[in-house]
């Protein structure tokens, strides 16, 4: 199966040297945006890739250790990689620091996702599970601070000590970042504490149940507070996912009632609270806006989860065979190249791909994305059967986040190969799983 590739046999000492260091990945992820807004904002720029090293670090340890995983998917994506670096030196933008820089995204992120299922088993997924949930509630209490002051506050303070970090919202209330550089790390950040909280509403031994209410209830402020139509568009889908785990496994219908009552109890109490009501307000004005211009929520869901994609791929003859040229689709390559942050060639990830690579490459790192991302469905649909239902739950996110997440965003990026990462090790049980189920039928 997807996970038994990366099951060797290591030494317990460098092991827990690697897992360590992917934990501190993870930190990273979650605390960067803090450190490059309020702790040490002039060095904002080098900031942006401080969880390089790491992934570094990480393929080194591998590598030397002879344990690098085999697959077709990682060694496509490597030589896509250096055959960008040399198309868009010589065919496309020419800066050799832009087109690393679009690289490391193929090169050094995407192979995380196969360290992070070597290192971590499932345990140690459900480990961090628990740490991002005890994280919830101050980042929640953060976000509500965020939401009510204003833009000149220091909670406020953007990338680099400037001034207003929130984007705009409705009602003259902005959208808060958290700990994050932008507010796409809010979302990200919560849809993976749904799909955790609702695999421990499945397994309620895996966590403490205080603050598996507590998480729940941070998760139910959260959505209005962030007045983030993508968060809400995410615990749904995760909500779904859930309810099928359920119809597949029937046994777990008395414990999601059991949730959805504690839910509705915490709601009704939070809905009592005016600094509450506001942030609903806010938040359903928001919606109504944004949906009355994509054309309702129908058209929000074809326009920002489908139509991009295909309008990227049906638009790929027009740009050039090699594409413009690794990197230039980044903010950051933008900024060496034109002095100014903006999207040079599409906002949209496919676009982006295809826009750098060219039709033949960025098609094909696509194709790969989409094949891993078929790969986690399967072994993941394998897994609930055998009641192995961590990795179902966090597939939702993945889904997503693995073949149309936003890589040019290192926040995005970094969600996203964890995400991926921590599914697959979530899958290492599983076959033990199905081998006791089987001899329990036999």
């Amino acid at each position: 199966m997807l996970a038994d590739n990366y099951s060797i046999g290591k030494d317990g000492k460098e092991l827990l040297l690697m897992k360590k260091a992917v934990w501190l990945y993870l930190l990273l992820l979650i605390f960067e945006g803090a450190l490059r807004k309020w702790v040490l904002p002039f060095l904002s720029a080098p900031l942006l890739v401080v969880r390089d090293p790491l992934a570094i670090y990480l393929m080194y340890k591998l590598w030397v250790q002879g344990m690098v995983p085999y697959s077709r998917l990682l060694t496509g994506m490597l030589l896509i990689g250096f055959a960008g670096i040399i198309t868009a030196v010589v065919l496309g933008h020419g800066n050799l620091f832009v087109a690393l820089f679009g690289a490391r995204i193929m090169l050094i992120h995407f192979p995380m996702i196969f360290v992070v299922a070597q290192v971590l088993d499932r345990e140690d997924v459900i480990a961090m599970g628990r740490w991002i949930a005890w994280i919830a509630l101050p980042m929640t209490m953060l976000i509500v601070f965020q939401f009510y002051s204003p833009q000149s506050a220091l909670v406020n303070r953007g990338v680099g000590g400037v001034e207003g970090a929130g984007f705009s919202g409705a009602m003259g209330y902005f959208r808060p970042s958290g700990t994050f550089s932008f507010t796409n790390g809010i979302h990200m950040f919560y849809g993976l504490l749904a799909s955790y909280l609702l695999f421990f509403w499945f397994s309620p031994g895996q966590i403490n149940r205080f603050l598996l209410y507590g998480a729940t209830g941070a998760l139910l402020i959260a959505v209005p507070f962030s007045i983030s139509r993508s968060l809400a568009f995410q615990v749904m889908i995760t909500f779904v996912f859930a309810l099928f785990a359920v119809a597949r496994r029937p046994e777990n219908l008395l414990r999601v009632i059991l949730g959805l009552i504690v839910i509705m109890a915490v709601g009704g109490a939070l809905f009592s609270l005016d600094f509450f009501q506001t942030s609903v307000d806010v938040f359903m004005v928001r919606f109504k806006t944004a949906s009355a211009i994509e054309g309702g929520v129908s058209g929000t869901v074809s326009d920002r989860y489908f139509g991009k994609m295909f309008s990227a791929l049906a638009t790929a003859s027009d740009q050039p065979f090699f594409g413009y040229g690794l990197g230039m689709g980044t903010n950051a390559g933008s900024a060496l190249l034109t002095g100014s942050r903006k999207f040079l060639i599409a906002e949209e990830e496919w676009g982006r791909m295809i826009g750098e690579l060219g039709a033949f490459l960025g098609i094909t790192a696509i194709s790969i994305r989409l094949a891993i991302s078929a790969k986690m469905a399967v072994f993941s649909y394998r897994g609930l059967r055998f009641g192995n239902y961590l990795p179902w739950m966090l597939l939702g996110l993945a889904l997503t986040s693995v073949t149309k997440g936003q890589w040019a965003q290192p926040t995005s990026l970094g969600f996203s190969v964890m995400i991926g990462g921590m599914l697959i090790a979530a899958l290492k049980d599983s076959q033990n799983m199905e081998d006791k189920q089987l001899m329990k039928e036999g």
